[in-house]
């Protein structure tokens, strides 16, 4: 099929490329929170039903053993919150609500590579829809900016499904700008909670466009990664968009010699530079914090109370639900803008443990297939993204958004891995 003529095939394919391609249209309803769940767990078990009676197309010992890591990671963090709870006398009813929340949150973080491994899903199905969202957020792009400039409502209305539950009202919130609490200026955050969270999803977004054939695509894909970016004022954006692009292909091509030569070019001259770059990176940073300097106080404040109230009050499990902050974090939740600190803070050292081993685990198997396999080398930028962004956002409140990337490493996890000797003396 010809790049340009791209479409769904299978019946999982045509749901999935549905929901991305019409996420504006799930935002105006306020039911993108509750669509990835509901997704995720229909094809969840569409995938396990099949593996069960045979009919999945990778047989019945072909689960990837990277989406093993996965699901006992997560359900690590199934058996930490329990203990949590328990721990503390939260009471059956927080159990419950916290227990359906995990299934909404960081049980998507194994379901999703778990559908992308175990059905027929194509990768560049994933791009391409994507892409096309992207050219949609472009054309929206002078409406949110009219907007603000008219200073329309902000926001214009909840949804009513917010009676059926989520974390907060900006998840059922249909925004077209929004006015940062800081400086006053005007943040878009298009359909997400917030805008760092937006200019996540556009940094999945920036590498699923790269791989993207079809020029066109490519090119509409980055462009509006990039407006995203900027319209969202988003620091950590600023620093993941370049980085991904040059991790991944270093960490993509270890084996061509090209990749050792200049290595070890940039190496020498790296130890004769090593006290300019060091100014240069630490004028960056001061810079970097300076740019929203009450966000990065608060931010350190939070994790600074995220660690003392963890040591000292719950290593082990944590204190099983998020807290609220004092004023001098303005009453954000303790652990937020930090998935690390989040994670010690309300499910131990069991629960950082829980997504520090997948994350691991997943870096280096998508090193090692990356060398030979293009699907792999995406799904390497995913990954590079996702942890860059674990210190910057909480993944589990946004794994709705970003869930498209977690199918893509689960495509990738079937791919067979790279033995370089094998493939040189191949009769």
């Amino acid at each position: 099929m010809d790049a340009s003529t791209l479409r769904p095939e299978t019946p999982e394919e045509k749901l999935i490329w549905h929901c991305i391609v019409w996420t504006w249209f799930y935002w105006v309803l306020g039911a993108l929170y509750l669509l990835a769940p509901v997704l995720g767990w229909c094809l969840f078990v569409t995938a396990a039903r099949r593996y069960v009676t045979g009919d999945s197309p990778f047989g019945r010992d072909r689960i990837p053993l990277g989406v093993h890591v996965w699901i006992a990671g997560m359900l690590a963090m199934l058996v930490a919150l329990v203990a949590a709870h328990l721990d503390n006398e939260l009471g059956i009813g927080m159990l419950i609500k916290s227990t359906i929340g995990w299934a909404k949150g960081w049980a998507l973080m194994f379901v999703f590579p778990f559908v992308g491994a175990m059905l027929k899903i194509r990768a560049s199905i994933i791009y391409r829809a994507t892409n096309k969202l992207a050219l949609q957020t472009l054309l929206l792009v002078p409406i949110f900016i009219i907007a603000g400039m008219i200073h329309l409502p902000s926001p214009l209305y909840i949804s009513p499904l917010r009676m059926i539950g989520g974390p907060g009202d900006e998840f059922f919130a249909v925004e077209l700008y929004g006015i940062d609490d800081t400086s006053g200026a005007r943040r878009w955050r298009f359909f997400a909670p917030w805008s760092p969270a937006a200019a996540f999803v556009a940094n999945i977004a920036f590498v699923f466009a790269l791989y993207d054939k079809d020029a066109f695509w490519k090119w509409t894909g980055v462009v509006s990664s990039i407006v995203v970016c900027v319209m969202a004022a988003s620091r950590l954006a600023i620093v993941v968009t370049p980085a991904v692009v040059g991790l991944t292909l270093v960490l993509g091509n270890l084996t061509r010699p090209m990749t050792a030569a200049v290595g070890a070019v940039g190496g020498t001259i790296g130890g004769f530079t090593l006290p300019v770059v060091l100014a240069v990176y630490e004028d960056a940073m001061n810079r970097f914090n300076a740019a929203r300097a009450d966000s990065t106080r608060v931010r350190k404040v939070l994790g600074a109370i995220a660690r003392h109230r963890w040591e000292t009050e719950a290593p082990i499990f944590g204190h099983g639900v998020v807290e609220r902050g004092p004023k001098i974090v303005e009453h954000m939740p303790i652990g937020s803008h930090h998935s690390w600190y989040g994670l010690l803070f309300v499910k131990g050292i069991v629960g950082l443990l829980a997504l520090a081993v997948p994350l691991a685990w997943t870096t280096v198997e998508m090193i090692a297939k990356s060398q030979a396999d293009r699907v792999a080398r995406c799904a390497l930028a995913v990954t590079i993204v996702i942890v860059f962004y674990t210190f910057g956002e909480n993944l589990e409140i946004l794994a709705y958004l970003f869930w498209p990337g977690l199918i893509v490493i689960g495509i990738a996890s079937q791919r067979r891995f790279f033995n370089p000797l094998r493939e040189r003396f191949a009769a």
